[in-house]
């Protein structure tokens, strides 16, 4: 525990701690859904993985007490500065409702803490490198980062944080245009200062710049922001070195920066990537929750945010920034378009092996130790990207014109519909926008264009220059964006960007040889992304077959409306044939398409799509293919799609990452039902034999070893499972376990586990007082204690905590008169927190 030192003197000391949130958007562009990254094992993507290690533990860090069990658990968030990625925030929303309403929580209790000041500030859209962008983009992106953060939190923003805080004057003056009072650089960005009202100006470095104060910088235009600048050694120390391994050593850091002869307000404040607390350094959160607690329960100073100090203390002195520059990059800004020498610390690539490289192979020699890598591609990319940019423009304009007075203003105005849309919001908007009401079909052209410069706004994502090579996933993407642009530029007048944009990526190479050119990566990686409505109807056919019936909204990007649909099934063969609207909710774009999906056993499927011209055709055609089904004739049936869908003809392979999966886990599912089958007569047939054998010293065969154990870890986990708990069964099959040496399956036994006591507590947390279902858990625990599971009690610590409470003082005080109900409530749940880590409070 970190000692008061007796020089402290805590009225003039403040300490803020910056956490930026950020991910990249990972959609892909045809579906704007995550599809699944092997690399995240064992989670789906990289958004689901972080959110488990990082943003769901500091909406629930933990404090620890001397017996190392919980004490308290706090929402690091209130507590701190932050900011999330509008685009992040967005997939939060839709995935982990509970840790999306968490961060919104705290910076509403933020403001109960911070003079009414807010915890949350925003952020630059997409995270593009502001002085690398055109004015309009500049605009854009920043009316988009206020606009989200508005719609989010329900407030004006006071701070903007800046991508990579690359800054120049003309987005400081933006932001101060649009409401922004402040931003957040690092110490070497500040060039000169100066005492408002004098005339003489400083030179500054960042081991000479003040940074315990904010600076007013007063811009060409006249309007002023004000800067804050981190202190970048213990903010490196966070990021990079092994600060968070210990709560005490985080608190005496932050203390210890503190001027000890300082007569005046003085700001300690760090800004790191806020993936640093849980995911960079694993259980990092809980080093932040106990410092932030130590700092404020033993006065050693003010925990305080940027806009709480702003108001307090405001500028005395005056900044000239350095333009051009950012936090990540010694050279400026030119990590994102030239190869300056600043680097990843690792690279993850695109390879036929969906490889990880560690940190060893990309800091100077490939993974092959072929030769040194080089960032020589930034350069073409930038200039593909540039280049592409300033055509779309031209495009965008000209087409816009006839229907809007301003293109421009337009193209701000579809932040609102971009983060909340919905064909209120999209009428809205023709209507209070457009100079004449638009047909459907114009409509249609209108949201086409503007999604062509949303995806022209993703494409200049800084995290496709980061990382270290051509074919890095982060470049990947943003290609995709780019296709995506031009394909909707074509959808619209006919032009075709893409042979000129491939010959400016031809001119880059990735380091890996076998990879070869830009040109090569997209058209190997980007290309086959692409999905068309066609491909999409084909899933929906396929999906059909596997569910037993259509579902009306497998992508959340299209509204689909079953119009006809039959399914039969003869022998190994299934079939699924009709016809159904399809319609992207992102452009109105509407296509009527008829499918059919033929399943032929094992993972053999083959389906066509075709547009739907009228019902006459379309019962032809399905009378066609239905009598060859009848007859269980697989070469009619074939030959007969291949005439009528001509070249719309597809198999499994044509199915969305996800899709695949989910048909091949299907299928294996079926293999399994058999197999599990075939081990429970196995087992319940030579169970007996078996056992006696091993109490024999006589050794088993594996042959009934294994189909014997795999049994009794499903009937484990099948009671598990069930609604109603039998503990008296899992005590017999655990008995039989042991009876015959079998091993337990922990790593399914824990999942499974961990979510029945999580389904426990749940229930308990409705019903706090019923004595019977805690001694239930408790009796669970004891029995699965020798196992030694790894499970995750996360979720179940937090239900714990919140039902002690509110129920724990109650139950003690009760118990004080010598009820036995309370007696008995209390003391099961201690025993049921000592299971769980956590102290009753």
């Amino acid at each position: 525990m970190i000692q008061d030192p007796g020089w402290v003197n805590s009225i003039n000391r403040y300490i803020c701690i910056h956490g930026h949130f950020y991910q990249p958007p990972r959609e892909n562009p045809w579906l704007e859904e995550i599809e699944i990254e092997e690399s995240a094992f064992p989670f789906h993507d990289w958004n689901e993985r972080v959110t488990n290690e990082c943003y769901a533990p500091n909406a629930a860090s933990r404090i620890l007490g001397s017996e190392r069990r919980i004490i308290d658990i706090v929402n690091n968030y209130s507590r701190i500065s932050f900011n999330f990625g509008p685009t992040l925030l967005s997939w939060l929303k839709n995935h982990n409702q509970e840790v999306y309403q968490a961060i919104l929580q705290a910076d509403r209790d933020s403001q109960q803490i911070f003079s009414g000041h807010g915890s949350a500030i925003a952020q630059i859209y997409n995270h593009l490198i502001m002085p690398l962008a055109n004015s309009r983009d500049k605009k854009t992106e920043i009316l988009w980062g206020v606009k989200d953060f508005i719609y989010r939190f329900g407030r004006m923003p006071e701070g903007m944080w800046l991508s990579e805080t690359a800054v120049d004057n003309e987005t400081l003056d933006l932001l101060a245009l649009h409401g922004i009072r402040f931003t957040i650089l690092a110490p070497h960005q500040a060039r000169r200062i100066r005492k408002i009202g004098e005339e003489t100006w400083s030179d500054v470095t960042k081991e000479t710049l003040d940074i315990g104060r904010p600076y007013l910088c007063i811009l060409p235009s006249g309007r002023t922001i004000a800067i804050f600048f981190y202190e970048p050694g213990i903010a490196g120390e966070v990021a990079f070195g092994n600060l968070l391994e210990n709560g005490d050593q985080f608190t005496r850091r932050l203390i210890e920066a503190f001027p000890r002869d300082s007569h005046r307000p003085h700001l300690v404040s760090i800004a790191t990537d806020g993936e640093t607390y849980g995911h960079h350094h694993r259980f990092a959160d809980m080093a932040l929750a106990y410092a932030l607690h130590e700092i404020e329960s033993k006065n050693l100073a003010k925990i305080t945010i940027y806009g709480e100090y702003l108001e307090r203390f405001p500028p005395v002195y005056e900044v000239a920034i350095a333009e051009n520059t950012s936090w990540s990059c010694s050279h400026g800004v030119k990590r994102w378009e030239d190869d300056c020498g600043c680097r990843a610390l690792y690279a993850c690539l695109i390879s036929d092996t969906s490889v990880c490289y560690p940190a060893s192979f990309t800091s100077g020699s490939s993974p092959y130790n072929l030769k040194p890598w080089n960032q020589k591609w930034r350069r073409p990319l930038r200039d593909a990207i540039s280049w592409l940019i300033n055509e779309l423009a031209v495009l965008f304009e000209r087409e816009m014109e006839v229907f809007f007075h301003d293109p421009w203003q337009i193209r701000d105005a579809y932040g609102d519909i971009i983060i909340h849309r919905t064909h209120e919001e999209i009428s809205r908007f023709f209507t209070s926008y457009a100079k004449r009401t638009p047909n459907p079909e114009e409509i249609t052209r209108c949201l086409k264009l503007l999604e062509m410069q949303k995806n022209a706004l993703f494409m200049q994502t800084s995290c496709g220059w980061f990382f270290d090579d051509l074919a890095g996933i982060e470049t990947v993407q943003i290609m995709m964006y780019a296709c995506r642009a031009m394909q909707l530029a074509r959808d619209v007048t006919g032009m075709n960007f893409e042979p000129e944009f491939i010959r400016y990526l031809e001119k880059g190479f990735s380091n890996l040889a076998h990879l070869g050119n830009g040109g090569d990566i997209y058209t190997k990686y980007v290309k086959t992304a692409i999905f068309d409505i066609n491909r999409l109807a084909f899933q929906y056919a396929i999906m059909s077959l596997i569910e037993g019936r259509p579902d009306e909204s497998p992508m959340s990007l299209y509204e689909i409306c079953c119009k006809s649909y039959e399914q039969a099934e003869t022998g190994s063969l299934k079939l699924a044939m009709g016809h159904a609207l399809f319609r992207s909710k992102s452009t109105f774009k509407e296509s009527t398409l008829m499918f059919i999906a033929l399943h032929m056993g094992d993972h053999n499927f083959v389906g066509g799509v075709r547009t739907y011209s009228s019902e006459d055709d379309f019962e032809e055609i399905k009378e066609d293919i239905w009598n060859a089904f009848t007859k269980s004739d697989l070469p009619g049936m074939i030959l007969s799609i291949d005439r009528h869908f001509d070249v719309h003809s597809y198999s499994l392979w044509h199915l969305f990452p996800d899709g695949k999966r989910k048909v091949m886990y299907s299928i294996l599912n079926e293999a399994l039902e058999s197999a599990q089958y075939a081990y429970h007569q196995l087992c319940h047939r030579h169970f007996p034999f078996v056992t006696a054998m091993k109490e024999l010293n006589i050794p088993s065969p594996i042959a009934l070893d294994f189909p014997i154990q795999y049994t009794l870890n499903r009937e484990l986990i099948a009671c598990l499972d069930e609604e109603i708990i039998h503990i008296e069964r899992i005590q017999r099959i655990l008995d039989d376990m042991n009876r015959g040496n079998f091993l337990p399956d922990t790593k399914l036994l824990s999942v499974h586990a961990a979510h029945t006591i999580a389904r426990l507590l749940n229930g308990i947390e409705k019903e706090p007082d019923q004595i019977e279902d805690i001694i239930l858990v408790n009796k669970l625990f004891s029995l699965l204690s020798p196992l030694s599971l790894s499970m995750d009690l996360w979720a179940c610590q937090n239900t714990y905590f919140r039902i002690g409470q509110h129920m724990c003082h109650t139950m003690k005080q009760t118990m004080e008169t010598d009820d036995d109900h309370a007696q008995t409530w209390v003391r099961e749940y201690s025993l049921l927190g000592e299971y769980l880590g956590v102290r009753c409070h």
